[in-house]
């Protein structure tokens, strides 16, 4: 990069030389001017209002108009010949939080470059100076003419410099201000933090000119002939009343879908309605419990109680001889039970449980009751045996 001042940085009776380079440039499109009937170019020439003629640039010199009209003749020479120890060199005066300038004096960037190898070496003491120190340096300097001031900060491994204005060259914000008085509610403070979250921060290095892309956008549609104007959108007019609650909630919903992020979902339990469907939420299907008095559902009843000899038989018979029956009675309840539950679903199917659940009571009652019938049988004929009284037998 070409420099544009060469000097040196005074720290006490430390001398660094420096060159000064542009740490900025503008990228803005520049036009000529035209003449509309031809598209000829305006040019502005230098002219002499004495004689008419037009001077070249290095026919014109400074000077300075008093009062009365006259102009006071001012060369370069006369100037490098002022004495200020600033002329060619930038002279720290005191180091300082950063937090202290105030942003409103900001003006040009520039970086400085050691000059030459013997630079180096205090180059790199004041930059890990104000490195450690946490500080900004405080200068002045001359540059085109007048004396300025100027901040030095540390950018990477580079001392860089921004021209400051200096404190009378502020305007005071007299007259800014709104005159009304405002209150503002804790509500519209809540959703004004909400949005400023919602936005978050954001890296400087992605930021570009979108101005700049459309603009040369257009110039390259109309260089091929291909380029159509668009209506642009209207102004909204001034002076109009919104909701400022709407806006600011309208503001966090469109950041939010702007980021890709989605709105919050209410809580567990509040509001909506729950059933079928949704995005991809599950369906829940509630039991269905049947009335107590259903005969389906009832329980088998509990096998207990002695039960006589005689009757025991009785059914023990009963239960071998239309044992065949049963188990074909079975056979076809179990089928016949099997298509109602296909056809009806969960609620048949409980139903169909509960009787097989009977029926598997009722083999097990009968079970029982042989094994209990069988076991009196044998007890009642041994005590007929013992009973019977041996007879005699002659000789």
């Amino acid at each position: 990069m070409r420099s544009i001042w060469n000097g040196a940085i005074s720290f006490g009776l430390v001398s660094i030389p420096i060159k000064l380079v542009n740490a900025t440039e503008s990228h803005s499109i520049s036009f000529r001017q035209i003449h509309l009937a031809d598209g000829g170019r305006i040019r502005y020439r230098k002219v002499c209002e004495l004689d008419g003629e037009e001077v070249s640039g290095a026919e014109i010199g400074k000077g300075y108009e008093e009062a009365d009209g006259s102009v006071i003749p001012i060369t370069d020479e006369d100037l490098a010949q002022l004495p200020l120890a600033t002329a060619k060199t930038i002279e720290i005066m005191s180091f300082v939080p950063a937090e202290e300038i105030d942003p409103l004096q900001m003006d040009a960037a520039y970086y400085l470059a050691a000059n030459g190898a013997t630079a180096a070496k205090p180059y790199t003491l004041l930059r890990e100076a104000l490195k450690r120190s946490r500080k900004v340096a405080i200068a002045k300097y001359a540059l085109r003419g007048r004396e300025r001031l100027g901040m030095l900060r540390v950018v990477d491994d580079v001392i860089a410099m921004h021209g400051l204005l200096w404190p009378d060259e502020i305007r005071a914000p007299e007259g800014v201000a709104p005159d009304e008085k405002v209150s503002v509610r804790d509500a519209e403070l809540d959703l004004a933090d909400a949005l400023m979250a919602t936005l978050g921060e954001v890296e400087m290095a992605s930021l570009h000119d979108d101005y700049r892309d459309a603009v040369e956008a257009m110039i390259a549609a109309k260089a091929g002939g291909a380029f159509e104007p668009v209506e642009a959108a209207g102004e909204p007019a001034g002076g109009q009343v919104i909701d400022l609650m709407a806006a600011l909630e309208k503001s966090v919903r469109a950041a939010k879908a702007s980021r890709g992020e989605a709105e919050d979902e209410p809580a567990d339990g509040a509001g909506g309605g729950g059933g079928t469907g949704g995005d991809g939420g599950a369906e829940v299907t509630p039991i269905r419990r049947p009335a107590a008095g259903r005969k389906g559902t009832a329980a088998p009843k509990a096998v207990g109680g002695k039960k006589s000899t005689a009757t025991s038989a009785r059914k023990t018979a009963s239960a071998t001889a239309s044992a065949p029956a049963k188990r074909a009675t079975k056979s076809t309840t179990k089928t016949a039970g099997g298509a109602a539950s296909a056809r009806a679903g969960s609620g048949a199917g409980s139903g169909a449980g509960s009787g097989t659940g009977k029926k598997a009571a009722s083999a097990k009652s009968t079970a029982s009751k042989s094994s209990t019938t069988k076991g009196s049988s044998d007890t009642a004929a041994k005590k007929t045996k013992a009973a019977t009284p041996r007879r005699k037998t002659s000789a």
